[in-house]
């Protein structure tokens, strides 16, 4: 949507993508977006997907599933144009864009360590449960260092800035699950390719950092079950073991659910008597007042109502509202 309210065109949303996303993270996928909204051929076979498949992010992650490097523009349009982009298209039409950003645990794990414990967590839109893994991995806050159980496992770095409750050492937990509409398998080649090309160009860190999250999941994957956020959370909510205290969470999945859909989760998950921990972009919860956080990438919020940090997408920083 543009500030005015009205849908934004596709070439808008490219072009939105490359000056407000990738400026600053990745020049490839800053130059590429900003070329898609220029290419008529390009922009032409977007329009025949679903709105929903026209995302930025999805249309490059699955130019270079096909091609096995970053594309660039030429070798998009090629893709586009070769059999009227079929070959393109139905990756896109089978895939999601199912980032799975380990570090985005040290966004939740301040809020996680001051729960009751021991925790039974549920993350929805789990994608291949990376972000369940929050007491395996090693935290370095700027100096304030934290060991994880998995000595294996990657250590996340975050800048923190204001009253961060860092904690001594990892929540407990008892139990963990993740619920996906299309789970990733981590002992699967394939799904792993799939999460490596939703790593942008020129994040060599991140793709590192993948690769060490990903290894540390083999060796104890997750408990990851096919379902719908709505339909089939309360079943999955009722496995978790009475004894620990319930938190359902999630990052980068709303934007994804369509706004009357978002309210009916909402009251479901406040419903089951969780903790509800929500990091999202500002403008997707209904119940909080944004005014205040216009600008900043990412907004941790407990219970739908009460902000408690504005974050970098990726966990690179947060800040913590005191």
């Amino acid at each position: 949507m543009t500030a005015t309210g009205v849908p934004a065109s596709t070439a808008q949303i490219y072009q939105g993508f490359a000056r407000q996303e990738a400026r600053g993270r990745s020049p490839a996928y800053e130059a590429l977006a900003e070329g898609v909204a220029g290419d008529r051929g390009i922009l032409r076979f977007l329009g025949s997907l679903p709105p929903e498949k026209r995302q930025p992010n999805l249309l490059f992650a699955a130019a270079r599933y096909l091609l096995g490097v970053p594309a660039d523009l030429a070798s998009l349009r090629g893709l586009a144009r070769r059999s009227g982009g079929r070959e393109l298209a139905e990756v896109m039409l089978a895939r999601r864009t199912q980032t799975n950003e380990p570090a985005r645990c040290a966004l939740l794990l301040p809020a996680l360590a001051q729960l009751p414990q021991p925790l039974a967590l549920i993350e929805v839109g789990a994608s291949a449960g990376l972000t369940l893994l929050v007491d395996r991995y090693s935290y370095d806050y700027a100096g304030h260092r934290i060991a994880g159980l998995d000595p294996q496992a990657p250590t996340l770095r975050c800048a923190p800035d204001g009253p961060v409750p860092l904690p001594g050492r990892p929540p407990v937990i008892a139990w963990r699950a993740g619920l996906d509409l299309n789970p990733l398998s981590v002992a699967s080649d394939d799904d792993v390719r799939w999460l490596t090309c939703l790593v942008w160009p020129g994040e060599d860190d991140r793709q590192e950092r993948l690769a060490q999250a990903i290894a540390a999941a083999r060796r104890d994957p997750p408990a990851l079950y096919r379902g719908d956020l709505i339909d089939d959370l309360p079943a999955l909510a009722a496995r978790a073991p009475a004894d620990a205290t319930l938190v359902v969470y999630h990052s980068a999945v709303l934007a994804y659910v369509a706004p009357e859909r978002r309210r009916v989760f909402a009251d479901l998950v406040r419903g089951l008597g969780a903790v509800w921990l929500s990091n999202e972009g500002p403008r997707v919860l209904a119940d909080v007042a944004v005014e205040a956080f216009t600008g900043d990438p990412f907004l941790l919020v407990r219970d739908g109502l009460e902000p408690l940090a504005v974050a970098d997408g990726h966990g690179a920083w947060l800040r913590w509202l005191g």
